[in-house]
């Protein structure tokens, strides 16, 4: 999957939801294989993708660094790992441990790697 850009380099509302329903689907299919991670129900993974979006968002808008997990070395990892991290905090029914965002950022990095275009992070 190819993102398009309009004009002014922003996604359309179309590309935005479909970029949102993969990255749902990547979540359910992480947090169920990945333990110390879990997304109980569909609001909260709906929830949990949209707020890792913003997340990455603000931290590639205000710093220039691209938070996907393989794609910048260990440094992507570890901000992609601390960002599924706060989505526990900041989502009610997403349980997530120090080391199930790690594990959880592993499988991400993983399926990014297997999905052509950017899914998740």
């Amino acid at each position: 999957m190819v993102e398009k850009r309009t004009e002014e380099g922003r996604l359309n509302i179309g590309q935005m939801l479909v970029r949102i329903l993969v990255s749902m689907i990547v979540l359910a299919v992480v947090a169920f294989f990945t333990p110390y991670f879990s997304i109980r129900g569909f609001v909260p993974l709906l929830l949990a993708a949209v707020v890792i979006g913003v997340l990455d968002y603000l931290i590639e808008r205000f710093t220039g660094f691209d938070a996907t997990p393989f794609g910048r070395g260990v440094t992507g990892f570890i901000v992609a790992a601390i960002i599924i991290y706060l989505t526990g905090y900041l989502v009610a029914g997403v349980t997530v441990s120090f080391l199930g965002a790690i594990l959880a950022a592993l499988a991400i990095g993983i399926v990014n790697m297997i999905i052509p275009g950017r899914s998740v992070m």
